[in-house]
């Protein structure tokens, strides 16, 4: 099976930039893609400098849904935005004002890479962090979820003039170059030993995949695992059945506004939507945001508006004019309490929903 890998590099075109990070992507398209990936063949998605985050977001919802393993290579820089003080990675517009509209929060990546296998899924990063953002990975790491494997460093601003070079990005590219991709996390120290001093004052991330691969000869094994495996061979039922189990032994044991009850009603969502039933997405996103506001989960915080966002791009998708009449009074309702990022997302979803009732007027 072919392999998928996303070649991120981006960094502000303004003052506030860190580093050049879109000059090591000439570096890593040099590597033929089945070493980019460790697969015999493999597809490779290239965003130099991209300016939207709900373009990036798009590209790499695409990258995790594909089957076959994912290999996610991310240069650039990271800022707070000043509402949540969450680290982004910033875009081409992306100045330290606008970080949260105008740069790609980084547990959007999390997020889309939990459904993944945790057997399959890697990420290698080179980031530069302003002060800010330093402090804050210094402090807490960076969280990019349990279902990868995570190899790079965050290096602080250097305080110097001049930016900052994606010294560990290209120490992978170069090795990678020979045309042999050993083990990643071989590859991992082999590129960390090319940055002499530079890599001591960096914050190393390595972090091998811990989960175990599925085995229905035992109840300790990975459900992600045989969910994903599920999704990929096309039985959209089975996994759905899988994980309507663990959500309703949730349920029982913990309540259904509990952590462990919203994650597999998440899961549940976005299987919906792998099998094409929009519908059942966007209804199922909705009902999560509902729950998570009922319990007091504030309206800016990143699962609700998550939430929100993911059942408006579902809504989106219905073509069932008569369904979608009948969720967008809920999604309008909801967008007036959770704005989320996007500039104009209330009116969008006025403006379709007008529509949509006027054309059932005629």
């Amino acid at each position: 099976m072919p392999g998928t890998v996303l070649l991120l590099a981006a960094s502000p075109l303004g003052r506030g930039r860190l580093v050049d990070a879109a000059g090591v992507l000439p570096v890593l398209a040099a590597v033929a893609p089945a070493i980019l990936s460790g697969t015999e063949t493999a597809n490779v998605v290239e965003l130099a400098d991209p300016l939207e985050p709900q373009a990036v977001l798009t590209r790499l919802r695409a990258a995790a849904a594909a089957p076959g393993p994912l290999t996610v290579y991310v240069t650039g820089q990271l800022q707070l935005d000043r509402k949540q003080r969450l680290p982004h990675l910033a875009l081409a517009r992306t100045t330290a004002a606008t970080v949260r509209y105008t740069a790609l929060p980084w547990h959007w990546i999390r997020e889309e890479l939990r459904l993944r296998s945790a057997a399959d899924t890697a990420l290698l990063v080179d980031l530069h962090a302003d002060a800010e953002a330093w402090q804050y990975v210094a402090e807490r790491g960076l969280d990019s979820g349990p279902n990868a494997a995570v190899y790079g460093r965050v290096a602080p601003a250097s305080g110097r003039r001049g930016l900052g070079e994606p010294a560990y990005m290209k120490a992978v590219a170069t090795l990678l170059r020979s045309g042999h991709r050993p083990p990643l996390g071989v590859l991992h120290q082999q590129a960390l030993g090319r940055l002499g001093e530079e890599a001591a004052r960096s914050l190393v991330l390595a972090r091998e995949n811990t989960r175990p691969l599925a085995d229905p000869r035992t109840l300790t094994h990975d459900p992600h695992t045989a969910i994903s495996a599920a999704v990929q061979a096309g039985r959209h039922t089975d996994a759905d059945v899988l994980a309507a189990r663990y959500e309703a032994d949730a349920v029982r044991a913990h309540g259904p506004a509990s952590d462990a009850a919203l994650h597999w009603a998440e899961v549940r969502a976005d299987l919906a939507m792998f099998a094409g039933d929009a519908v059942g997405s966007c209804r199922a996103w909705l009902a999560v945001a509902g729950v998570r506001l009922a319990a007091g989960q504030a309206v800016d915080t990143p699962a609700v508006e998550a939430a929100v966002d993911r059942a408006h791009h579902q809504w989106g998708r219905i073509r069932d004019t008569a369904r979608a009449r009948e969720l967008g009074p809920a999604l309008a309702e909801l967008r007036l309490r959770v704005p989320g990022r996007r500039e104009g997302a209330l009116e969008n979803v006025q403006r379709q929903l007008r529509q949509l009732q006027a054309a059932a007027a005629r």
